[in-house]
Order: structure tokens, then C-alpha cells, then sequence
């Protein structure tokens, strides 16, 4: 266990530092800008290593970033020149950025035998096992350890710690600029600085986590740690939070997993960068099921809350009105054609509940508290007829439909005469 500490922290360092900035590409919908820049990066990648013959991290990081600058600004042309939407924008820079990428990079591998295709796709994590580990973690507390740290770990700490230093100083510029670039600019600072300082950083690790863990790990670490996140919380700084601890978990059970779970079925370890970005998928598809407030299950169960809580107020401005025709309550049959499309028994289970009507055999008929909330009730639908009437100028025989669905909103208005255009008497507040 001990030897796999080095590309354990590594992967978890590059799914942090990708899901940290990743947020920010969330909020401002330039997720597949990570998706454009970590394949555009490509190409500065392989035209910095034949520059300076070899793949010291200063000039990859120069060639990735000067890559990543290039295609957040032909983006921006192609966006504005050819009056495309930014996805599609985005989609053409990176599939031809991409394309001359894996061009450089056969002719470079054929010259040199240093880039590797499969590398730049899921990485080496293997290669920065620690064969030398002691075998007790008492002995990883010394110089030796200091000495053993790989490179590609050295270069994605350096990396997390410029990007969390970026974050915490920036952050309220940051979120205005996602939220509002042209308040950002009112507020004293410019939102496309901080546009391109946000690509550079992300360009950056990128490619300090290109050697390790590859681009497919970088791009779902990039938008599934955050649109995971998003889906957990509304505020940003708890996104934030949240992201971090989901890239964390990612890395971590990800790592672990792609050797433990094959190894429950006999099977070889597979590749731990996919590993994790599985994980990250499976995380990401557990929050849009299950999430408390945006997940699918919540917005199906506050779908059924509305409906019945439309279902019940229909129900009571169906007895009001029958009582205001003379009527002592209205049959379940007849409520079943006036409530069409309408759950009429949870409506009247609902309505039963909460003593607003009462039920006498197939009759059903209004309490007093449900006689108050019907009147209240309708006494907002026949306003909002009179608004739409006299105010936005609609025919009287237009405004029923419109009006039957202003009335379940929180809104309703207050004043107005005392008959609707109708000329059906509006009730008085409180019934």
C-alpha cells in the first residue's frame, strides 16, 4: 500500500486542482471549454518539446499555456466572426487544434520516441509506483522520501497550490465575473483578465496533469466533480467545497477500486485514471438521481406536491362555485368532470385531511375553514381576470384559462372592484 502512495496523491492532486477550477467553467456554461483546452493543449505541448528537447515542466507549462491562450482567443473569433453559438465555436477550435496535435505528435514520436499517443490519453500512474518504499509508514516520514517524490507529483503540487492561492484570493471577483462579466467591469476589474487568467490556470493543469493521469481523467475532473456539486448545494462557496471533496473521493476510490474490484473477480487491475473518471460518472449520475433539492427523484416528488396542492385548491373553487349557484356540494362524479387531467382522489384525501371538506356518502361539501380558503381563492382568480381585462386589454372571454393558472401562483393581488368582468360578485378578503 505504502508503494502506491506516489501516484495515489498524484491522481488526487490532479482531480482537485481540475475540480476547483472546474466550477468556474460550470457557472459561466464553458464546460466544454475544459474538454477544448485540454485537447488544444496538445499542440503547444509537442511544439514546446521539440523547442527545447526535452519535457522539462517549465516549457510545457510555456507551450500549454500559450496553447490554452490560443484557443480561448480563436474561440472568441470563431464565436464573433462566424456568428456561431459557443459550443459550436468551441467544438470546431478543439477538433482542429486536436487534429494537429496528434500530428505533431507522430512525427515527433518518430523522431524522438518520447511522446506517446496512449500516455496523452490515460496516462502513466503506473510508472510513479514507489519500488523502494519502506515497509512501514514509519519510515515515510524522512529525507529519503523528500528525494523519491516524482517529478509529475512535485509539478501538480506546485500546480493545486497556484490554483487554490488563484481561487481564494480572486474569489469575489470570480463570481462576479461568472454571474455578470458587465458588473464584474463596473465593479473596477476586468471580467476578460480574469477570463484568460482562468484558462491559463486551467491549461496549466492540464498539462501538469497530462504525463500522470492523461486527458480523459483531466476533462471529467474538469465539469463532473462541479456539475456534481452544483446539483448538491446553490451556493457557490459550498460548491466549491463540495467539488474538492467529491474530486477527493474520486481519486482516492478510484485508485483503489481499479485494482480491488477487478481483484474481487480474479480479473488484472485496469487503468486507475479511467478508474476514477468512471467513479466521477457514477457520482455525477447518483447527484442527478437522488440530489435533495435538484436531483430527479426531488423533482418528481415537488412535481406530485404541486399537482396535488393544484388538484385540492381546484377542488374547493369547484365547491365554492357550486354553492354560489345555489348548490349544497357536488357529487364525486361531478368533480371527476370538472377536475379533468386532476388527481381528484389524492385532492379529496388532502382536502379531507386538513378538514376543508367533508364527505357524506358520494357528496361532498365545504367546512368552514375550506369555504374561507375557496373564497380566497377565488376571490384571486376573478381579480386576476379583472387585471388581465383592464389592464393588459384582453377579451373577457380570453382571461378564464390564463387566470385559472395565475391563481395557484404565490402572487396575488389585493385590490380591485367588486365584481369581475363577468360580472360575477369578487369576494371580500377573508371570505
Amino acid at each position: 500500500m505504502i508503494a502506491d502512495l506516489f501516484p495515489l496523491a498524484t491522481a488526487t492532486l490532479a482531480a482537485v486542482t481540475c475540480g476547483l477550477l472546474g466550477n468556474f467553467l460550470v457557472l459561466r456554461r464553458l464546460s466544454l471549454m475544459g474538454d477544448a483546452i485540454s485537447h488544444s493543449v496538445l499542440p503547444g505541448l509537442v511544439i514546446a518539446f521539440l523547442i527545447a528537447a526535452s519535457k522539462h515542466p517549465i516549457a510545457m507549462l510555456a507551450g500549454a499555456a500559450t496553447a490554452g491562450i490560443i484557443t480561448v482567443v480563436l474561440v472568441e473569433l470563431v464565436k464573433k466572426l462566424g456568428r456561431v453559438e459557443p459550443g459550436a465555436a468551441m467544438g470546431v477550435v478543439f477538433s482542429l487544434m486536436f487534429a494537429l496535435g496528434i500530428l505533431l505528435i507522430e512525427r515527433s514520436a518518430v523522431r524522438h520516441a518520447d511522446l506517446d499517443a496512449d500516455c496523452v490519453l490515460h496516462g502513466q500512474l503506473e510508472m510513479l509506483m514507489w519500488y523502494s518504499a519502506p515497509d512501514h509508514w514509519s519510515g515515510v516520514f524522512s529525507w529519503a522520501t523528500l528525494e523519491a517524490v516524482p517529478r509529475q507529483l512535485t509539478t501538480l503540487a506546485a500546480t493545486w497550490m497556484i490554483a487554490l492561492a488563484f481561487v481564494a484570493l480572486f474569489f469575489k471577483e470570480l463570481r462576479i465575473a461568472a454571474f455578470d462579466p458587465a458588473l464584474a467591469t463596473t465593479q473596477g476589474f476586468n471580467a476578460t483578465f480574469m477570463h484568460y487568467a482562468l484558462m491559463i490556470l486551467v491549461a496549466s493543469a492540464t498539462v501538469a496533469s497530462f504525463e500522470a493521469v492523461g486527458s480523459i481523467l483531466v476533462i471529467a475532473m474538469l465539469i463532473c466533480p462541479a456539475a456534481t456539486a452544483r446539483l448538491l448545494s446553490d451556493r457557490l462557496l459550498s460548491q466549491v467545497l463540495w467539488s474538492v471533496a467529491i474530486a477527493t473521493a474520486c481519486g482516492v476510490v478510484g485508485y483503489i477500486g481499479a485494482s480491488a474490484v477487478p481483484g474481487a473477480f480474479g480479473k488484472d487491475a485496469v487503468n486507475a485514471a479511467g478508474s476514477m473518471a468512471v467513479v466521477a460518472g457514477l457520482l455525477l449520475g447518483a447527484a442527478t438521481i437522488a440530489a435533495p433539492r435538484h436531483g430527479l427523484v426531488a423533482r418528481l416528488l415537488h412535481r406530485r406536491r404541486v399537482g396535488l396542492a393544484t388538484a385540492r385548491e381546484d377542488l374547493l373553487a369547484a365547491l365554492y362555485r357550486a354553492e354560489e349557484s345555489g348548490g349544497a356540494g357536488l357529487s364525486t362524479g361531478r368533480l371527476g368532470d370538472l377536475l379533468v387531467g386532476s388527481s381528484l382522489g389524492g385532492a379529496l384525501r388532502g382536502a379531507s385531511r386538513e378538514r376543508l371538506v367533508r364527505r357524506d356518502g358520494d357528496r361532498v361539501t365545504l367546512t368552514d375553514a375550506g369555504r374561507r380558503a375557496a373564497a380566497e381563492l377565488v376571490r384571486t382568480h376573478r381579480l386576476w381576470e379583472s387585471y388581465l381585462v383592464d389592464q393588459v386589454g384582453l377579451s373577457p372571454d380570453h382571461v378564464h384559462d390564463t387566470a385559472e393558472r395565475l391563481e395557484h401562483v404565490g402572487v396575488r393581488p389585493r385590490e380591485g372592484p367588486a365584481v369581475d368582468p363577468h360580472g360575477r360578485r369578487i369576494p371580500r378578503r377573508n371570505g
